[in-house]
């Protein structure tokens, strides 16, 4: 087995008997992405050279010397940050990201930054001023989006976990086409200090990994308490220690009865009873919930929600304090206009004039208003759901991965797609996408939805899950 083959676990046992070298584990990474990253183009920024330092350094703590990679809407202290956007330019941020540097100070070694959807808008990781991404298990296929690149680095083997962020399923999702573990944090479990915000109130910040136990592992390090961060709020210490032997029996786990006329692909469907199978195997009860007004209102009170909030967001980027700037302008208004026309994607632009319509004075009543309302029936329709079951299991998407380019022939497809994992970070709740298998070569993923700061139960019952239907492979990365 080649180093990048290990697993964070196995990786972290193995420096610590000395087995490898982090030199050695280090080169067997950046030798791996060398071989592949012509036909992934999972990177923006690659910090090899800064890698390289952290090396000399000696790290400390649990995952010294354990390369990883970060979305690149995650700051890093004098390392180019884009959130795949031309307007940021070169910008290099003066701080790190809260999630970052809890990492760094753990021992990781940052081997880049990967690519994403344009401010994590979109769900292809297509919509990059830097290009697409391939998926290393079909370099003809998307792997999801937005957190594409965090999600294909780890399928690929060039790293053993990274971080990305989830604002309507950009972990969930990406992690199923990709055939990795993926974990949306209950909304305050991961601080949000130093990600370049899309929709504030939606946004969260998770890892990818090959394994639960790795899940757990970064878990254990990122999910902790940060005064820089208001939202970042618990009452005591959860507990990500890996249990060996987690037990169900008893548990209930309910379908969403408003979501089984929804058509799925034949290996999603079947993968539906597989997981099932396994689940009452374990003693659980797979039961019945009734999701009304998130399956009528979700998505559209999730737009406006993530569209009104972007406009906001997105303000701030004028050409003036930060990023892409021009220099010939006839005056101040010229500037913003030009900035803002040329550095902007089309999907970002759309999203952000969306916006500007929805909170104008005479719309903000009827829609935003009115969206943040039905959010709070949301909530309580999920808190009561929850009062009868103890975990939610559905699709994280209900098709395979496209093709690279289908998606844009039939942008409806996506905002269908939406249903299944948008409520979730309306609700401020935490979701596990798992590995279920293979179709066709091709990974299959579903999600396990749990109430609030459950995580740590949540990844739990992942334990049984991949009991049964083992870890993912490393995906070829486009080798013949």
């Amino acid at each position: 087995m080649e180093l990048y083959e290990l697993n964070l676990h196995d990786a972290i046992e193995g420096l610590k008997a000395k087995k490898f070298s982090p030199e050695e584990l280090f080169e067997s990474c950046k030798k791996r992405i060398d071989s592949c990253e012509d036909k992934i183009h999972a990177f923006i920024t690659r910090t090899e050279d800064f890698a390289k330092s952290q090396l000399a350094s000696n790290p400390t703590g649990i995952f010294a010397g354990v390369p990883t990679v970060l979305k690149d809407n995650l700051c890093t202290k004098g390392i180019r940050t884009t959130a795949a956007s031309k307007i940021l330019g070169d910008w290099r941020p003066p701080y790190d990201a809260t999630a970052w540097k809890y990492l760094r100070e753990a021992g990781a070694i940052l081997m880049g930054k990967v690519n994403m959807d344009e401010f994590a808008m979109g769900n292809t990781c297509g919509n990059s001023a830097f290009g697409p991404t391939a998926n290393p298990n079909d370099i003809s296929r998307v792997p999801g989006g937005s957190s594409g690149g965090s999600a294909a680095a780890v399928s690929a083997g060039y790293v053993p976990f990274s971080l990305g962020s989830d604002t309507g399923g950009s972990i969930r999702q990406p992690a199923s086409y990709c055939g990795v573990y993926g974990l949306k944090p209950t909304y305050g479990m991961v601080s949000r200090y130093g990600l370049i915000s899309y929709g504030s109130s939606l946004d969260q910040i998770g890892p990818f990994a090959r394994t639960i136990q790795d899940l757990q592992l970064v878990m254990s390090v990122i999910g902790n308490y940060d005064p820089m961060d208001s939202s970042c709020f618990r009452e005591k210490a959860h507990d990500f220690t890996h249990n060996e032997n987690p037990s169900i029996k008893g548990k209930k786990i309910a379908l969403v009865k408003e979501f089984q006329d929804f058509t799925l692909d034949a290996p999603i469907a079947d993968a539906m009873n597989k997981i099932k199978k396994i689940l009452e195997d374990e003693g659980a009860i797979i039961t019945e919930v009734s999701l009304p007004v998130v399956a009528r209102y979700a998505v559209a009170c999730y737009y406006a929600l993530a569209m009104s909030e972007a406009h906001t967001n997105l303000e701030r980027y004028d050409g003036v304090r930060f990023g892409y700037t021009v220099k010939d302008a006839a005056g101040i208004k010229e500037m913003f206009e030009r900035v803002r026309s040329d550095g902007f994607g089309a999907e970002v632009k759309s999203r952000i004039i969306a916006g500007t319509c929805l909170t104008e004075p005479t719309r903000c009543e009827e829609y935003y208003v009115a969206a943040t309302k039905v959010r709070t029936l949301i909530a309580q329709e999920f808190s009561r759901a929850f009062g009868e079951t103890d975990f939610i299991l559905q699709p994280a998407t209900p098709s395979m991965q496209p093709k690279i380019g289908e998606v844009d022939d039939d942008e409806m497809k996506g905002y269908e797609a939406d249903l299944y994992t948008l409520p979730v970070n309306l609700a401020g709740l935490p979701g596990l996408s798992f590995f279920t298998g293979y179709a066709d070569k091709l990974p299959v993923g579903l999600q396990l939805i749990g109430p609030r700061w459950s995580d740590a139960e949540l990844l739990n019952a992942g334990v049984i899950i991949e009991r049964h239907t083992g870890s993912p492979k490393i995906a070829n990365g486009g080798a013949e």
